[in-house]
């Protein structure tokens, strides 16, 4: 099965294989990143890309900064695959291979993939591609010793059970702290942790099932909880009004809810592959749904799976409710109430828990079909059917995911400011830029990820001619000094110590109307312009804090990932002498 992952992964991801860097919408990769206080959440944005931006900045000190982003998305998408095999197996053993192949299909060659793909959430992929693992190391915690490890001694079998558990529960520390690259990633992982956590089984009980998942989260929630705490500007910032922006999104004959039922229905409508902005969406949901159909009465009896299947459900019908005015005034009002609760914004997201349970369905509607289609041509009809429903996910969702190359410019000017690393203000003022390098789609700006200082950023979206406004309030104020024809004394008592132009297509997102503003200039060429202001800011007193905080999470990540490896190595031996006792 790990092939057969990895063949389909390829055909999704292949363009990335070339050289060059994902600049896409939200995803942003750059030769080198930093550890700046921005990186480490100790800005007035909201802590959104925690560890993430720490764990780039460390691998790019090793890798190239693109190839770690890039190779983590693969990785994303390939554990995705391989774990809904796996999951196949732990649940539904009776579907073997074929079930296996359909539930990698359907983990991997779905809307939810191609949307994520196309709005640059790489790392949201890469926890996406952990929860069927997640699941499946939780449902053998509750399931108990696999059946070769019986003894027909109690006491024995009592110790082979800790001990088979003990790999478990270091796949889960793995498993949690890697979906928890970003907030969600981790929030996503611990729901399907604690769900299944409450399904039937003789092993390990529900409450240490629960305790362990619960508290592995929260250890590997550290970064953007103290990051939360130590820097809380954004708490007292947020707005709360860009919630209609991000709602789920109705698709052509399927609505609100049939789109999001089938795993589409992203709030950016122009991060939509082509063949779900017809109805020809019709037929992919079709196809995907009646596999999932098939499958799930069978499933509805295996009840270690209920779990995952009411997640599922929850999943769909949750984003479909708050998509509705009275929803949407709702979560206005809790995020009014709680900032912090503006992860919640983009419903559709949410969706990635429905994906484990549809795996699990769809090996069973091989089960179910067997009695009267062999099984090799079931899979083989449903994944076919799967992958010719959405055909515009492959090459990079139609060669629309694939690398650029940086102009020679940027890491002359990046250089520039890295050689004395104050804080920058950029202009234009939105967050999103245009540039003909890059491709047609609008991208984060890329500065914030390339240089040591940091980056004044405002987090101002523009949606649909409605700007929805960021948290960094006092990135707004410089760009109003700016705007005005500020002087340079006035800058630098702002705390401003560059100043960057940047040069691109495309109205709002980076019109060559920036003004030429009366400062040295240190850097210039046709794509950038670096003033040089002088100002500073001294450095957050919380540095050492985030820091350790993000320590913990590696040291999570680490240990989760030597337990598995050193369990599996010593399972080995074990497994081969029981082997040559059986024989004799």
């Amino acid at each position: 099965m790990p092939a057969y992952a990895l063949v389909l992964t390829l055909a999704v991801t292949a363009p990335l294989l070339a050289p060059g860097y994902l600049l896409l919408r939200d995803a942003v990769s750059t030769p080198r990143s930093y550890l700046s206080d921005t990186a480490l959440g100790l800005s007035q944005a909201a802590p959104r890309a925690l560890p993430q931006d720490f764990a780039v900045a460390l691998a790019s000190a090793v890798l190239d900064g693109g190839v770690v982003v890039k190779t983590l998305l693969i990785l994303g998408l390939w554990l995705a695959g391989w774990g809904a095999a796996q999951l196949a197996a732990t649940v539904v053993p009776e579907a073997g291979i074929a079930g296996q192949c359909v539930a990698v299909t359907i983990a991997i060659w779905n809307p939810y993939v191609a949307e994520r793909l196309l709005q640059g959430h790489w790392s949201l992929l890469v926890g996406y591609g952990c929860l069927p693992w997640v699941a499946a190391t939780v449902l053998a915690l509750r399931s108990g010793s696999p059946p070769e490890l019986h003894s027909s001694s109690e006491s024995a079998s009592g110790h082979r059970l800790e001990r088979n558990s003990g790999g478990k529960v270091a796949a889960l520390l793995f498993w949690i702290a890697l979906a928890g690259l970003t907030p969600t990633g981790l929030l996503l992982a611990a729901a399907i942790a604690l769900a299944c956590a409450v399904a039937p089984g003789d092993g390990r009980s529900r409450g240490f099932c629960a305790a362990l998942s619960l508290g592995t989260a929260a250890v590997a929630a550290l970064p953007w909880l103290v990051a939360s705490v130590v820097a809380s500007g954004w708490l007292a910032t947020a707005d709360e009004s860009g919630v209609p922006a991000f709602a789920a999104r109705a698709e052509p004959g399927l609505g609100t809810l049939g789109g999001l039922a089938s795993l589409g229905g992203i709030w950016n409508a122009e991060a939509v592959p082509a063949s779900r902005t017809t109805p020809f969406a019709l037929a992919s949901a079709l196809v995907l749904l009646a596999v999932v159909a098939v499958g799930v009465p069978w499933l509805i009896r295996r009840r270690v799976a209920v779990p995952l299947l009411v997640v599922a459900a929850v999943a769909v019908v949750a984003p479909a409710v708050v998509a509705t005015g009275p929803g949407l005034a709702a979560l206005e009002a809790v995020i009014g109430a709680m900032p912090g609760l503006g992860v919640l914004r983009d419903g559709q997201k949410w969706v990635a828990l429905a994906v484990p349970g549809y795996a699990l369905a769809g090996a069973a509607a091989v089960v179910v079909l067997r009695p009267r289609v062999p099984a090799a041509v079931t899979a083989t009809v449903c994944c076919a059917a799967l992958v010719a429903t959405l055909p515009d996910l492959a090459w990079g969702v139609g060669g629309q995911v694939s690398p650029v190359r940086y102009p020679a410019g940027w890491a002359a000017a990046a250089a520039v400011i890295n050689a004395d690393p104050r804080p920058v203000a950029v202009l234009p003022v939105d967050s999103m830029r245009s540039f003909g390098w890059a491709g047609d789609a609008p991208v984060l700006d890329p500065l914030p990820r390339w240089v040591r200082a940091d980056v004044l950023s405002t987090g101002d979206l523009t949606i649909g001619g409605r700007t929805v406004p960021g948290e960094g309030a006092r990135a707004r104020e410089v760009q109003r000094l700016l705007v005005a024809g500020a002087d340079r004394e006035r800058l630098a008592a702002a705390g401003v110590g560059w100043v960057v132009i940047e040069r691109g297509e495309g109205g709002a997102h980076g019109e060559d109307g920036a003004p030429t503003l009366a400062l040295p200039v240190a850097y210039r060429d046709a794509d950038l312009t670096v003033y040089a202001v002088g100002g500073d800011t001294p450095p957050s007193p919380h540095r050492a804090v985030m820091v350790a905080a993000h320590a913990v999470w590696l040291g999570l990540l680490g240990l989760g990932l030597a337990g598995m490896l050193l369990f599996a190595l010593r399972r080995r031996p074990g497994q081969a002498a029981q082997t040559a006792g059986s024989t004799r």
